[in-house]
């Protein structure tokens, strides 16, 4: 059921970097010295982040579904409950399984010349299987199901699928809308009633679900969502200090606290109160010797502590993201790519079902950042 995918060091040299650098000691240590400040996807690279989706979007099991039990009426097989996004492993790394799909063959269409990868969402995404992904969510034990770090993945899908001049393209976004409606619905009304911020590094992160999904509402110009989401994101964050990057990553961190925080303001804020908000908050960003290393990998088998090749890309497309609205922080881009460039080679479906299924998202996402 699993296929091999392995990244050469010429490959990633070619992806990534003019000068490239095969030390183990180094690798082992994070402390990658590259100095490029441009990664480029190419389309072998990009055949091979395809592979990982593509190879798991049918996989009905493993599976962790999640959800509540109401009854025993509720024991159905993932693809009764999710007919969409039943595949790999959980509903999330589907949907966002989905997005890199969407994402690669706008760019790449020669990755799915026999339509075969089509023919499949085509017969996945229909109004009749989002009726029952609606019912799903609309079920009392359900209704906070995947918030929210699920619902702006699939946001994300749906700006994606926004932006593509395609016949299937939209009409899958035709049939997703009726889900897309409700989340929307129902993040304004979780955010009133979120007092604090979740500040974790890992699938509760407030600033990460508010960061993607204004990238939907921007992009398909639902300018009372957007606003709900910017009111919130600085009614949780405007006033936080002096962020100390010194107690992350936790052990099983796949996003930065910090980092995520710092972009997401990035987006909320205009450019000059961002650059003072910014001073408080990690004022160490604007050293030019500001420097942190990629999180370490012991055991690529296990599922959780995977989780750190994560954090690299995810660091990586903050500090990208935040150095382009402050052009005065371009050195970032150089920590950046040294986080992307220590965790593309070990993008691999031969390591953990439940720890490979999803990186090649977080790869793709990263990479995108590099080249806006």
């Amino acid at each position: 059921m699993q296929i091999k995918l392995w990244i050469p060091l010429a490959l990633v040299c070619g992806i990534s970097f003019s000068n490239c650098s095969n030390n183990s000691a180094t690798k082992e240590s994070g402390d990658n010295k590259d100095e490029t400040t441009h990664i480029n996807l190419t389309e072998e690279q990009a055949s091979q982040i395809f592979s990982l989706p593509i190879h798991c979007l049918e996989v009905e099991y493993p599976n962790k579904l999640g959800q509540v039990l109401g009854s025993s009426a509720d024991l159905k097989s993932p693809k009764q409950l999710r007919p969409i996004f039943y595949g790999c492993f959980d509903w999330h790394s589907s949907v966002h399984g989905y997005w890199s799909i969407v994402e690669l063959l706008q760019k790449y269409p020669d990755l799915d010349k026999e339509g075969k990868v089509r023919a499949i969402l085509n017969q996945h995404i229909t109004p009749e299987n989002v009726a029952i992904e609606l019912a799903f969510f609309n079920d009392k034990n359900n209704t906070s199901f995947e918030r929210t770090y699920g619902w702006a993945w699939l946001f994300k899908l749906q700006e994606s699928l926004s932006n593509w001049d395609d016949a299937d393209a939209q009409k899958w976004k035709a049939d997703l809308q009726p889900l897309v409606d409700l989340l929307v619905v129902r993040y304004k009304e979780y955010l009133p009633k979120l007092v604090y911020p979740i500040r974790a590094g890992q699938h509760d992160n407030s600033a990460f679900g508010l960061s993607l999904s204004l990238d939907y509402a921007k992009t398909v110009g639902d300018k009372d969502f957007e606003a709900i989401l910017k009111e919130h994101g600085k009614r949780l964050f405007v006033n936080d200090i002096n962020c100390n990057l010194a107690y992350e990553p936790s052990g099983y961190d796949f996003l930065s606290p910090c980092l995520e925080e710092a972009y997401l303001m990035s987006k909320v804020l205009d450019t000059a109160p961002y650059r003072v908000w910014l001073k408080k908050f990690m004022p160490n960003l604007l050293d030019t010797d500001f420097a942190i290393s990629p999180a370490v990998v012991k055991d690529r088998t296990d599922g959780k502590l995977v989780h750190l090749d994560g954090l690299n890309y995810s660091r990586g497309a903050c500090l990208y993201g935040i150095a382009k609205v402050l052009p005065e922080l371009s050195h970032l881009k150089k920590i950046a790519n040294q986080h992307i460039a220590f965790s593309l080679p070990n993008l691999s479906a031969q390591d953990d079902y439940m720890g490979s299924h999803w990186l090649g998202t977080f790869a793709l996402y990263a990479i995108a950042h590099a080249q806006q």
